[in-house]
């Protein structure tokens, strides 16, 4: 196996890297303060920081766009191997995927409508998200239930005539209070007499809907994640005609982990792209910074930090290289034990990358300054979003322990 870069991947990075130096990183102070006027929990209010909409516009032009769909036509026809590294990169602040419109949870939603949609519902969706034109959620996990288990689900999806109604509440629905969210794609028990993981189906609900009411959005760690926002979200006997549905009654499992998959490894590529940058940050401050006499870089114990961050973000991107090799190779279903461990993996280097990389900062490592604190909340929400560290580490242990029952 060969985990070198593609020459169309070499070709991309190279352009990204370009693109991002001469457009995005001298605006991104911009784009933050801009961004700080949406503070408020009244998603309402909230808007998209000016510089996005002109980013956009100029990566669609300079042809980096929809990078991760593996379709020469509607995308860039990489590999999920010669995508990581991009999604490395864009790992590096927590804005840039969106930029070239590669930001969960689009990509997972587009992937689904591009994988398992009708004709119909390409048109009517996957043409407007592929242009950037709007945004959308992912309807899953749900307050009253331990949702670690999905199969815990309540929310139901049940016929009516030619119509299907869904009830059931959500929350953490990443990016429903995006002011141009449309469209939600709601997982709910269809089938509910069916084995636990032919239950479920997935609907395509436009945000507009009667009966879909947003009760709120969830901060994390205090801040709301604006303009995107993490939602809790109420389906009362919402009415969407049945050709909204994906694929087909007790689908729901098999469509989500089609998804799944693949966003994990663009998961994890953030996360290292995000972990560069937090130790990029960490020696260049503890170089300029002198305490005591000494650059701070040379105190208590951080160059053997520094050691420790680069041992461990090398060894994350060759597990998760290795798992998008894999998955390129045999397929999901054969990658589980990889995707798992890396989901375990990455986050949890990240997390402890990034702490440290506020302990040399101090104060502004704390602060709204720099991008350490949004990226600590995200690796730390990583360890249970798209599966808590927990199941990922029952699921290793369980494909591992197959490897030894008696045969014949």
């Amino acid at each position: 196996m060969d985990f070198a870069p593609s020459a169309k991947t070499r070709d991309y990075l190279q352009r990204m890297q370009a693109f991002i130096a001469e457009h995005v990183a001298p605006r991104e102070q911009e784009y933050r303060r801009a961004n700080a006027a949406n503070a408020g929990a009244d998603w309402n209010a909230w808007q998209v920081p000016a510089p996005m909409d002109e980013w956009k516009s100029r990566a669609r032009a300079a042809g980096l766009w929809n990078l991760f769909l593996p379709d020469a036509a509607l995308g860039a026809g990489l590999s999920t191997l010669e995508y990581a590294p991009l999604a490395e990169v864009m790992g590096r602040n927590e804005f840039l995927a969106e930029i070239f419109n590669c930001s969960a949870p689009d990509t997972g939603n587009m992937e689904v409508l591009y994988h398992y949609g009708s004709e119909a519902q390409k048109a009517r969706w996957l043409t407007p998200l592929l242009a950037g034109e709007i945004r959308s959620v992912f309807c899953m996990t749900e307050p009253d239930v331990a949702s670690s288990d999905a199969t815990n689900m309540q929310a139901t999806i049940r016929e009516d005539g030619d119509e299907l109604v869904l009830d059931g509440r959500k929350w953490w629905s990443t990016g429903i209070g995006h002011p141009r969210c449309r469209l939600a794609i709601f997982m709910g028990v269809s089938d509910p007499d069916a084995e636990p993981h032919a239950r479920h189906a997935m609907v395509l609900v436009p945000m507009d809907t009667p009966g879909v009411r947003i009760q709120r959005m969830l901060p994390v760690h205090g801040e709301y994640d604006a303009p995107h926002g993490h939602g809790e979200v109420l389906f009362d006997g919402v009415r969407v005609p049945r050709d909204n549905l994906l694929l087909g009654r007790g689908k729901g499992f098999a469509i989500a982990q089609g998804r799944l998959g693949p966003g994990r490894i663009h998961h994890c590529m953030r996360a290292i792209g995000a972990a560069e940058h937090a130790l990029e940050l960490t020696i260049r401050r503890g170089l300029e910074r002198v305490a005591f006499g000494k650059p701070i870089l040379r105190l208590g114990g951080n160059l053997e930090r520094v050691a420790d961050a680069r041992i461990a973000i090398d060894q994350a991107r060759l597990l998760t290289l290795y798992a998008a090799w894999k998955i390129d190779a045999v397929g999901v279903k054969q990658a589980m034990t990889e995707i798992s461990a890396i989901k375990v993996v990455a986050p949890g280097m990240l997390q402890a990358v990034v702490d440290q990389a506020i302990q040399v900062h101090g104060g502004a490592g704390v602060s709204n300054d720099l991008p350490l604190a949004g990226l600590f909340a995200i690796a730390r929400a990583l360890r249970f979003a798209d599966g808590p560290d927990e199941v990922h580490r029952a699921m290793v242990a369980r494909m591992e322990l197959a490897k030894y029952k008696p045969r014949g």
